[in-house]
């Protein structure tokens, strides 16, 4: 039996080259192997960027990030993933929770913006994000941008 999920947030230069790449690779398996989806996965946003993940013993159990954008009222998270082992365990509800009150402590004034896979809108809705566009696809995949407002 694994030991309780430790709750971790980073910035990219805090990570170690192992935390970093255990990262770097689930982001891959999930959403360019699983989804078929071949894109630019690691980006620009990834050098300035948060890392929220779950991980227990030497398991990484689910992964956020959070992008802080200067030019607009609104902070960022996504790449939301749990592995497949570890899906059924409620860890997407716990690593999205933690990663909305890492923003709310950071940025108590922004609104949180994302770019949901629609599939996902109910679950987001769970947590109070509203949508504010038409479904669109992105990498060929369905997606709907929501807004939480600051936890308020």
């Amino acid at each position: 039996m694994m030991q309780q999920p430790e709750l971790i947030i980073k910035n990219t230069t805090e990570l170690t080259p192992s935390e970093l790449l255990t990262i770097m690779q689930e982001r891959t398996k999930v959403f360019v192997v699983e989804q078929n989806c071949a894109y630019q996965e690691i980006d620009d946003a990834d050098f300035n960027a948060k890392h929220v993940y779950l991980k227990s013993e030497n398991h990484l159990l689910a992964y956020t990030r959070i992008i802080a954008d200067n030019d607009d009222n609104y902070v960022r998270f996504g790449r939301v993933l749990v592995p497949i082992a570890y899906r059924k365990n409620s860890y997407g509800r716990q690593i999205v929770s933690a990663t909305i009150a890492e923003i709310n402590r950071l940025y108590p004034d922004k609104m949180i913006k994302i770019g949901a896979q629609n599939y996902l809108r109910q679950f987001y809705e769970s947590f109070g994000f509203k949508a504010v566009s038409d479904v669109y696809l992105e990498d060929n995949i369905p997606h709907i941008d929501m807004i939480l407002d600051g936890g308020h």
